[in-house]
């Protein structure tokens, strides 16, 4: 059975037609896909940041260096096939947000992003939240030293 997508009353176009024709096919490389879930990601209120304690402190760095900027796909891994797409996300929440209705938002915003930015029917987006911001509790508090 074919995958298909009402695109308007009356027409179906068929998901797998928008990467392949007659005329030449499509590849989306894995980066182009974890770049655009990475940013439908952080688009979610609630989202405070994405990936590990570690990777935030490697992007925290990386940033401070004349010309580096964080990396858009921090915190997300994708599996890429021809016609189908698998997403992880690794998110740190902020406190106070219900995490159930916060992994829904991401997911259903993950989705429409992917599918209709690249075409590929995105078969599942895993969210594993691996902290809670805590306002206040910001890890760079530069002016508290311990000599003055």
């Amino acid at each position: 059975m074919t995958n298909t997508t009402t695109k308007a009353p009356g027409t179906e176009i068929a998901k797998s037609d928008a990467l392949a024709s007659s005329q030449g096919t499509t590849t989306i490389a894995d980066t182009v896909v974890q770049k655009v879930a990475g940013l439908a990601t952080r688009e979610v209120p609630g989202v405070h940041a994405l990936g590990s304690g570690t990777a935030r402190a490697f992007s925290a760095l990386r940033e401070r260096i004349p010309g580096g900027s964080a990396s858009a796909g921090q915190g997300v891994a994708v599996e890429v096939g021809e016609k189908q797409a698998a997403i992880d996300l690794v998110i740190l929440v902020e406190y106070g947000v219900s995490i159930a209705e916060l992994a829904r938002s991401v997911r259903r915003n993950v989705i429409t992003a992917v599918e209709q930015m690249t075409g590929l029917e995105v078969v599942e987006v895993n969210i594993n939240v691996s902290d809670v911001h805590i306002p206040g509790d910001d890890e760079d508090n530069s002016d508290t030293t311990r000599v003055q």
